[in-house]
């Protein structure tokens, strides 16, 4: 079954140059419509249920895409943020678990977010419940970029949807392969795909550390740091973190600022 799209962009030719490379390298999309503007896509949406909606964020009044979200009453559709944005803007895509494309676009980042979006409206199907919480999930996306500055929730993707949490109840994180095992201060853990140096650039820098390649810790668990045997950090569940030898002078330095 192929996925129903539509595609909301103030610019003419952005429209045309994505509905280009759907119609040429995307087979299992299914372009029902574009949209020039808020209402217009609404009216759209509301007519013909689309599966995902490929939206620009910055539209004219340059928050009309989050409005436009907002608005629609039926929300069950999935959404990829087509945007321009980097550096801040992309952390808190990557920490919100949120499909987005970079214009200009990539075709094989289209056709990873294509692949990515058929098992995301596959599990929706099969759990709706979850939907809601993929919508709040947005709306936190949104006060982050609105705000322009992070705030201490992220999203981590689970076999049924997201799942979102407090960075606070983070202990730390390590490499697991391309993977990374966060551990909670609940005593239990989870492995999401995302790797340590995507999380190393969505967390708050001033409250996590990559103390070596394969760990992050949260530095206000941090009671002291040892250099007996090699460098570690201690943690205050009496966990040894290693430190890299290179990162040791950094690292005391920025203890001594804490």
């Amino acid at each position: 079954m192929k996925l129903k799209a539509l595609i909301v962009d103030d610019e003419e030719f952005a429209r045309k140059n994505l509905a280009m490379l759907i119609e040429e390298f995307c087979p299992d999309v299914e372009l029902i419509g574009e949209a020039s503007g808020k209402q217009q896509a609404i009216d759209i949406i509301e007519s013909s249920s689309p599966d995902v909606v490929f939206l620009d964020i910055r539209m004219p009044s340059g928050a009309e895409g989050f409005e436009l979200l907002d608005e629609v009453e039926h929300k069950n559709f999935l959404v990829v943020f087509v945007t321009a944005f980097k550096d801040y803007a992309i952390q808190a895509f990557n920490a919100n678990a949120v499909y987005y494309l970079l214009k200009p676009i990539d075709i094989d980042d289209l056709l990873i977010a294509v692949e990515r979006l058929k098992e995301t409206k596959k599990l929706f199907t099969e759990s709706p419940e979850n939907l809601p919480v993929y919508y709040h999930t947005l709306r936190n996306l949104a006060d982050q970029l609105l705000r322009n500055k992070p705030n201490g929730r992220i999203a981590i993707s689970h076999t049924k949807g997201l799942k979102i949490i407090e960075d606070d109840t983070i202990v730390h994180l390590e490499a697991s392969g391309n993977c990374t095992t966060i551990y909670f201060n609940d005593g239990t853990r989870y492995l999401d795909t995302r790797t340590l140096k995507v999380y190393e650039g969505i967390l708050n820098p001033k409250k996590f550390y990559r103390t070596h390649k394969s760990h992050i810790i949260n530095l206000n668990l941090l009671v002291e740091y040892v250099n007996d045997d090699g460098h570690f950090a201690v943690l205050k569940n009496g966990l040894r973190i290693p430190v890299a030898r290179n990162r040791v002078t950094e690292f005391t330095r920025l203890i001594k600022d804490l």
